[in-house]
């Protein structure tokens, strides 16, 4: 959903450094898959394309956090668009 956002914060040896992955079109989401040593963050079309990932060495990775989209963004991007009311004869 649009708004919705990843940071990540990563051990850069002796200092830290930080990326954000958002959701920046309606009804794109932010997906988090991790194993085998890799935190992949990715950006997903509705049918699971991924738009931009990126990957982090597991080890390295200090905080991943997901910010939800405010309540506002969530109801006008998932409310159905409104019908017109029918005029007076």
């Amino acid at each position: 959903m649009i708004g919705d956002r990843v940071e990540i914060v990563v051990d850069a040896g002796g200092t830290t450094r930080s990326w954000d992955v958002e959701a920046t079109r309606a009804g794109r989401r932010v997906e988090v898959a991790h194993g085998r040593g890799v935190v992949e963050v990715s950006e997903v079309t509705r049918g699971g394309t991924p738009v931009r990932t990126a990957r982090f060495m597991s080890s390295r990775v200090l905080a991943l956090v997901e910010h939800p989209a405010s309540a506002t963004v969530r109801l006008a991007d998932d409310e159905p668009p409104a019908l017109p009311l029918p005029r007076p004869a």
